[in-house]
């Protein structure tokens, strides 16, 4: 029995389907590029800041001095939470994984929002920049409370890598450090039709909001497939007794085919552009840290793929050297994924933005593979 099906191609992880057109990120996986509406990530990362890459994302432009003044302010107007949602997220047990309680607070924005459902450009901006102002303030506050610490007010004094980074430690971070997680918040803002992403433009494809879109996505984000490589990587720097062992622990893995976390990507076979930056952050940052041993090692691991499946088109992505620059910031390993999250959100807003202007409910079919005509059999003579 023949359906409409028999007449589509089979794409099963649409690895060769294009769902639409987009204006925001580049990528070429062959020669290692990837753009932010049209301008290299190299440049962006030395350049810019992580709330100019959000304000070029959404408005496929830099802004002037003033815009960028200006929506700053918004984004820092946004920052506090209602007292309501500083009592639901003192009411999160301790003990929940980060990410399910960050996508449960993303969610719940929407509870003080009474235009949640309006779907004008400036409403959807509008709650963008709230669900980016206050991504940071939850993911800082649920780790003060499961350390015992008191939860404390954001500084609307400062730019977001900045206010996390003090509200995190309870004290101003040094200017190092602040720059670095900036620099990694812009990297990660954005990455094409990525899983994440593409289950963001299923939920607006709905006319749904935006809460729900970037819920969703965060939820997609925790997957192990996507999101969280850079926690495994950190899980297997840890498990590496030393410098020693470094050569023979990775070898062993190749020989075992098991992965390796941090290399490879499903777009690239060229070095991730994103890594080639990161990397020299990375270096400074753990120096700076007393982690010299940790990036060394890092880097050897590097050095040993390179030889032995660098022609494959295997090189470090980056969730490679961001786990090392992440844990010299001194953050707890499963904050890792949230922190990418945090970032993404640029992204998920703009590719929800841009659907909604644009839109198609997106409705794939698949191909049946059950029976046909089954019979129908009493319960009273099943077995």
């Amino acid at each position: 029995m023949a359906d409409a099906t028999t007449m589509m191609t089979m794409d099963k992880g649409l690895d060769h389907t294009i769902i639409g057109e987009s204006t925001k990120s580049f990528i070429d996986g062959a020669k290692g590029v990837l753009e932010y509406v049209g301008i290299d990530i190299d440049t962006l990362a030395r350049h810019s800041s992580f709330e100019e890459t959000c304000y070029l994302l959404w408005h496929d432009r830099l802004p002037t001095a003033s815009e960028l003044e200006a929506f700053e302010s918004d984004i820092r107007s946004c920052y506090d939470l209602s007292e309501g949602l500083w009592n639901m997220l003192e009411q999160v047990p301790v003990e929940a994984p980060p990410m399910h309680m960050l996508q449960s607070m993303v969610a719940a924005l929407a509870f003080d929002d009474d235009d949640c459902d309006l779907v004008t450009p400036e409403a959807e901006i509008r709650k963008a920049i709230r669900i980016l102002a206050a991504t940071p303030t939850i993911i800082a506050n649920f780790d003060r409370r499961r350390r015992g610490l008191d939860m404390m007010r954001p500084d609307t004094s400062e730019n977001i890598a900045t206010a996390f980074l003090h509200m995190l430690n309870g004290e101003a971070p040094g200017q190092a450090s602040a720059r670095a997680l900036d620099v990694c918040l812009v990297l990660h803002a954005d990455h094409g039709i990525n899983a994440s992403t593409f289950a963001t433009m299923v939920v607006i494809g709905t006319q749904s909001d935006m809460y729900s879109a970037l819920s969703a996505a965060v939820g997609t984000l925790r997957g192990p497939l996507h999101g969280g490589a850079n926690e495994r990587v950190m899980h297997m720097l840890q498990e590496i007794s030393g410098p020693d062992v470094v050569e023979s622990f990775v070898l062993e893995r190749l020989a075992a085919k098991d992965k390796v976390p941090g290399f490879g990507h499903r777009v690239y076979k060229a070095i991730d552009p994103r890594a080639t930056y990161l990397k020299t952050f990375a270096e400074s940052l753990a120096s700076e840290t007393g982690n010299q041993q940790l990036f060394d090692m890092s880097k050897r691991i590097e050095q040993i793929m390179e030889a032995n499946v660098g022609s494959k088109g295997i090189h470090p992505n980056v969730d490679f050297y961001s786990a090392t620059t992440y844990y010299s910031l001194g953050l707890a390993i499963d904050l890792f994924t949230p922190i990418f999250a945090m970032s993404r959100n640029a992204g998920w807003a703009a590719h929800a933005m841009e659907r909604a202007a644009d839109n198609r409910l997106i409705r794939p079919r698949c191909q049946y593979t059950g029976p046909h005509g089954a019979s129908w059999v009493d319960i009273a003579d099943r077995s």
